[in-house]
């Protein structure tokens, strides 16, 4: 439950990169069966396998239990290994990033669940863990739009404190252990509230920033039109002053000649009517 959705090896003949930014063309070429996609699918199919173990047998044998304990601890080593894998070799699908988040809430929640049914985990921490979990998910998704809510160092903490409670409690132990096991849970507890109000306040800033950004990018789109309709309109006044001087240059042309015109007739009739006097 690091936040870090699993990926899976390419299969496109690509090199991988290590250390990379994960980017679209990685995304593209990783291929669907490769060993972190496996560990992802693994730890899914591990969640069943897990409350069978812990069930059989009444859900107190100290034996089966230990058996339960490793199939949730592998879950939870195997999820740091294909999250490594994803971050180191730049191999993301599709698939791996679905499925991660899925698996991580599914072996934890299995675990929580079922210890509170056999009396084991008190409900309260039980809902109190997995509605933070499935709220900081519709969080996520709630701002994905605007930013990506990254996993903090408390959210990395939370979970290892979560893991070693719930690995403590799926093991029957008695005694002092007993009583550390409850004191390791209510950190987990302590640090899963802390740690979903501090992913709210992010949360709400980013949308809030996301919001901000919109608007602004609105605006400027807007004062671009305007004045891309000004530079047109301006350009239409232009072109009709421009058209309108040949006009009147033409009709000032027309009078002149219609004027010479008169001239020229007056002229020939006063020689015409000085010719008929002499």
């Amino acid at each position: 439950m690091t936040g870090v959705p699993a990926s899976a090896a390419g299969g496109s003949g690509a090199k991988p990169v290590r250390g990379g930014k994960l980017g679209t063309a990685a995304v593209n070429q990783a291929s669907l069966w490769n060993i972190a996609n496996i560990l992802t699918m693994v730890r899914l199919l591990l969640v069943p396998g897990f409350v069978l173990l812990l069930f059989h047998n009444g859900g107190y044998d100290p034996a089966w239990r230990s058996f339960a304990w490793a199939a949730f601890a592998i879950a939870m080593i195997t999820d740091l290994f294909d999250g490594h894998l994803a971050r180191t070799y730049n191999l993301v699908t599709d698939f791996g990033k679905i499925a991660d988040p899925i698996a991580d809430k599914a072996i934890m929640g299995a675990a929580l669940v079922s210890l509170s049914i056999l009396g084991d985990l008190p409900w309260w921490i039980t809902g109190v863990i997995i509605a933070r979990e499935l709220g900081i998910t519709l969080m996520r998704f709630w701002v994905i739009r605007h930013a990506v809510i990254p996993a903090s160092r408390g959210g990395k903490l939370k979970t290892l404190a979560q893991g070693t409670a719930v690995g403590m409690y799926v093991l029957a132990l008695t005694g002092p252990l007993a009583t550390l096991r409850f004191w390791v849970m209510m950190v987990a507890v302590v640090l899963t509230v802390v740690t979903g109000l501090d992913y709210v306040r992010q949360a709400v800033v980013l949308r809030r920033k996301g919001l901000a950004a919109e608007r602004a990018a609105a605006a400027e789109r807007a004062a671009e039109a305007t004045e891309e309709a000004l530079r047109a309109a301006a350009g239409t006044t232009v072109g009709a002053g421009a058209a309108s001087g040949p006009v009147a240059g033409s009709v000032a042309g027309a009078t002149d000649v219609r004027g010479a015109g008169a001239d020229v007739r007056g002229t020939v009739e006063a020689r015409d009517a000085a010719e008929a006097e002499r």
